[in-house]
């Protein structure tokens, strides 16, 4: 591609670039020869994520709640990819600022700039009616999008990986607690999906240009689990014995009403809130599969994990 026309038609600007999810979407996109804006507050933090990459992202100086910044770094892009999260609120970053008030004004920048193409990642049991205020943010958030530039919203299931904090946490807890603590009664389903899997996917979406007509996509691993099924299939890989324990929502809550006084917040009601729901992808939505990707092995991850956390 030589001519200046082609090359603008091929950037993609990646807010949140550097997070979990967001850098190795930005990995993807390199792989698959898109010129590329890793956006951050810190573009320092760029550079140091991807030192030892083949390729780099362009570090772009922005924050998601300054909308001129905003409007600046999406001005030139294709697509634009809202990969930003939020699970504990900082000051003035809230869950309604963050995932509703600057979801929208990302959203209408890539509209006022001509973008193509905006996909906006949120998270399977968005509901905007919901009592928990990160829950009903990441709805309204989707609602405000979906008014602003109707284009892809993204809902994985709990990201797993070898950084992870999910999976990674439970490794390190059950290779020293001989008694696991549940959340509740340890029914709440689960179907962790491998982290590389959502980036993929989103990848192939933004190669094709589109989403076949789907705007909204649910991904899920190959297995569903129960809270407690994954604690024991962790338990059984890492060769350990525990016992569940379960415990009421209602001590949890209460544990965390304290934990969140503390400097590192170690749990929150939030989180808390999140366990009290099945998080399961929607059968009559599209997902991996429509997009011609087979999920990851969890205990493949799980193992990986392990490997890396001895």
């Amino acid at each position: 591609m030589n001519s200046d026309r082609s090359i603008s038609e091929r950037i993609v600007t990646v807010f949140g670039g550097t997070g979990f999810l967001g850098r190795r979407i930005v990995r993807r996109l390199l792989e698959k020869d898109f010129t590329v804006r890793a956006v951050s507050r810190h573009p320092d933090q760029v550079a140091a994520r991807f030192s030892s990459d083949t390729r780099a992202p362009e570090a772009v100086r922005a924050d998601i709640l300054d909308p001129a910044s905003v409007a600046l770094a999406v001005a030139g892009s294709k697509t634009v990819v809202n990969a930003v999260s939020l699970y504990v609120e900082h000051g003035n970053r809230t869950f309604e600022r963050v995932h509703v008030t600057a979801a929208a004004d990302l959203a209408a920048a890539s509209r006022n700039s001509s973008v193509e193409q905006f996909i906006h990642i949120s998270g399977i049991g968005s509901d905007p009616r919901s009592e928990s205020s990160y829950i009903r943010a990441r709805g309204r958030g989707e609602q405000a999008v979906a008014s602003t530039f109707p284009g892809v919203i993204i809902r994985p299931s709990v990201m797993t990986g070898p950084d992870d904090t999910f999976l990674t946490t439970l490794v390190r807890l059950i290779r020293v607690l001989p008694v696991y603590p549940l959340f509740g009664n340890g029914g709440t389903r689960l179907q962790p999906v491998y982290v590389g899997d959502v980036a993929e996917a989103i990848g192939h979406l933004i190669d094709r240009n589109g989403a076949g007509g789907s705007s909204i996509f649910e991904f899920g691993g190959p297995r569903v689990f129960t809270y407690e099924e994954l604690v024991r299939d962790i338990a059984r890989q890492l060769d350990v014995k525990i016992r569940p324990l379960p415990i009421p929502f209602e001590v949890w809550n209460v544990l965390a009403r304290v934990a969140e006084f503390l400097p590192a917040v170690p749990l929150t009601r939030n989180q808390i809130d999140l366990m009290r729901h099945d998080n399961v992808a929607a059968l009559d939505l599209p997902g991996l599969k429509e997009l011609d990707i087979e999920p990851h092995n969890i205990d493949e991850v799980i193992r990986a994990i392990a490997q890396a956390n001895k």
